[in-house]
């Protein structure tokens, strides 16, 4: 993995820890302390970056995937089977197009897995094909929570039931796939990586339907790793920014169809007040986004391998770009009051502006 903002970020924290110790030093009198400041902070910044590059081999390994049918997980089934290890893509739909393009691997170290992590069944047969298919001598060192589903919309808008779908998927099918597969990844010592995202680090309105369950997913990984740290189970959080372009969790006729339910179902009172020229607009303002983010997976790839193969692996690994470094940044250091001065005066404006073409 090349360069990227976790290490931008530890090298920093390494020069903070080192200046640290200079004006330490200073205070008690030293004159040397410039040159104990660069010296300690190349000497931290580099042996915490060599350590980051020490890795597991992929060899006698397996890893569980779920959400293989497309997007992230499609490609990390892929990119772990070229690594060297033997994967288990979990498929929503097992005799679908990507799970027939998985099997064109024709490949017996790439196993597709029908798994509906909403479904225990399909998880409690999922582990027994896995200790059935791996061979003697392998272990089950990794699973990767992937799965999800996405929905936006206001919280006034947004039916309650498409909030517990969402939950059903993106946080007690996590807890649901880690449950079923965690012994035999504690018995290899392995590790568990969740995907979550920045929206589980920022609340962004219109996506509460999915940030909820990222904030979720945030705190499982905490919870689960402070717990498994005593097995030699590693637990890490991996944050992309925006990946819709390549991943297409959202797509301009997925929001649409979202659009119909939630004007649908909607209360007459929210209609009312709301007005349906400011919901067509927001709407419409979705559908234009859904093509929007990076096309390339490359980054998020690497970034969980990463947290798969590190022999000491982060907790988390925040895979962005200078705006999302900035904004998390922002968000997790500044009072609320001045992120919010910052970032949603564009919501605000655009927001206003809608409402008052229809001030109903």
């Amino acid at each position: 993995m090349g360069w990227n903002f976790d290490k931008t970020g530890e090298v920093i924290l390494w020069g903070g820890v080192s200046g640290g110790v200079a004006l330490l030093l200073q205070g008690l009198g030293f004159s040397f302390c410039s040159w104990v400041f660069i010296g300690c902070w190349l000497l931290s910044a580099a042996a915490a970056l060599q350590l980051s590059c020490i890795k597991v081999s992929a060899a006698g390994k397996a890893v569980v995937v779920t959400g293989c049918d497309h997007g992230i997980g499609h490609a990390l089934a892929l990119h772990l089977h070229q690594q060297g290890f033997r994967v288990f893509a979990g498929c929503l739909n097992d005799a679908g197009e990507g799970a027939a393009r998985l099997r064109e691997q024709h490949s017996d170290r790439l196993i597709v897995l029908p798994m509906d992590v909403t479904k225990q069944e399909q998880l409690i047969a999922a582990v027994q094909e896995v200790k059935l298919q791996l061979p003697e001598g392998e272990v089950l060192w990794g699973l990767v929570n992937n799965a999800a589903i996405m929905a936006r919309g206001y919280v006034e808008w947004v039916p309650l039931q498409t909030y517990k779908k969402i939950i059903d998927v993106n946080v007690l099918g996590v807890l649901a796939a880690t449950k079923a597969f965690l012994p035999l990844i504690r018995r290899a010592r392995g590790r568990v990586v969740n995907m979550s995202s920045v929206s589980g680090v920022i609340g962004t309105g219109i996506m509460s339907p999915y940030t909820i369950t990222k904030y979720a997913v945030e705190g499982l990984s905490d919870c689960l790793r402070q717990e498994m740290r005593q097995w030699g189970v590693a637990v890490c959080a991996v944050e992309p920014s925006n990946f819709n372009a390549a991943t297409q969790l959202v797509t301009a006729e997925g929001v649409e169809n979202q659009a119909l339910e939630m004007w649908a179902s909607m209360p007459e009172v929210v209609r009312s007040d709301y007005g349906k020229h400011h919901f067509d607009r927001i709407m419409r303002l979705q559908r234009e986004s859904a093509q929007g983010g990076e096309k390339d997976l490359t980054p998020v790839l690497d970034a969980l391998t990463e947290a798969l193969t590190q022999r000491f692996p982060r907790a988390r690994y925040r895979v962005v770009d200078t705006y999302y470094f900035l904004k998390v940044a922002a968000a997790i250091h500044l009072p609320e009051w001045m992120f919010d001065l910052l970032y949603l005066p564009q919501q605000t404006f655009l927001s206003m502006t809608s409402r008052a073409c229809n001030p109903s």
